[in-house]
């Protein structure tokens, strides 16, 4: 079991380096071996498919920064709700939308279990309708 205390940290971690920074590496660093992404978006739902999202995003946003707006972390202390908002400077494909120039703005919630100090689920949720009407495919 996890505890609210060490649970908080890691997902700010996450967050700041896998989705502020780039760094597809927290993956090896913050996830189990056996994670499985419940909602990989047609990727391979593994550490690899995680990190091919990362790497996409970055390819069409390079200058993409995520915030933490929230953390919940569960009674049980083994998982957390966290709502993020982010934004990026479209300069590469996305989502079939070719490079824009626009400053796209993002919005979400994930959940997370953990086990062990480390990430083993992920569900993600994010507005796909608005993403799609700032890209222009909508």
């Amino acid at each position: 079991m996890t505890d609210a205390q060490s649970i908080i940290p890691l997902v700010h971690r996450w967050i700041e380096e896998g989705w502020r920074r780039g760094r597809e590496s927290v993956v090896d660093e913050l996830h189990t071996e056996d994670f499985v992404d419940h909602d990989s978006g047609g990727r391979p739902n593994d550490n690899d498919g995680f990190k091919q999202g990362i790497v996409r995003l970055y390819e069409a946003f390079p200058d993409f920064s995520a915030t933490v707006e929230d953390v919940v972390v569960g009674i049980d202390g083994s998982s957390a709700v966290v709502r993020w908002t982010g934004q990026g400077t479209q300069t590469g494909a996305y989502l079939g939308a070719p490079p824009s120039g626009r400053v796209i703005r993002f919005k979400g919630i994930e959940v997370l279990r953990f086990r062990d100090g480390r990430i083993f689920e992920r569900w993600g949720e994010w507005d796909g309708i608005d993403l799609l009407m700032q890209l222009g495919r909508i």
